[in-house]
């Protein structure tokens, strides 16, 4: 697999902004800043970062499933934060998914998110052997 394909979760601002929710060349997949909304637009986990990590994780999961990989895959995830306090619940939520395959990971506090009641975006990278 040598092209560029890309993965779409039909969200209605993928074509208004210009992105995908996940894009594969040949064994890399990058996978877009993920939020935790879903296919209505409405947010899911409301203060809560816990939950909103766990929905996220859960979509990026979808995503890889559609790009030929699975969470296995993933090398590298990117955490942006809106309150570093609740790292330990953040993290809690990224070992459920996480704990045994161990990818780098960076949990970085920012300013806001696109909506003031999205406490966390999650970006990963994935290769596939």
């Amino acid at each position: 697999m040598k092209d560029r394909v890309n993965i779409s979760s039909g969200a209605k601002w993928e074509d208004v902004v210009g992105y995908s929710r996940a894009v594969r060349v040949g064994n890399v997949i990058e996978v877009a800043g993920t939020t935790a909304v879903d296919e209505d637009g409405n947010t899911v986990g409301a203060n809560s970062s816990y939950e909103q990590t766990k929905f996220i994780l859960a979509k990026i999961e979808k995503a890889l499933t559609s790009a030929g990989a699975s969470l296995k895959d993933v090398v590298r995830t990117r955490m942006f934060v809106t309150d570093i306090s609740k790292w330990e619940e953040i993290g809690r939520a990224h070992g459920e998914f996480f704990r045994e395959i161990k990818p780098a990971a960076s949990m970085i506090e920012v300013k806001g998110l696109i909506s003031p009641e999205l406490l966390i975006e999650i970006e990963v990278t994935a290769i596939v052997l």
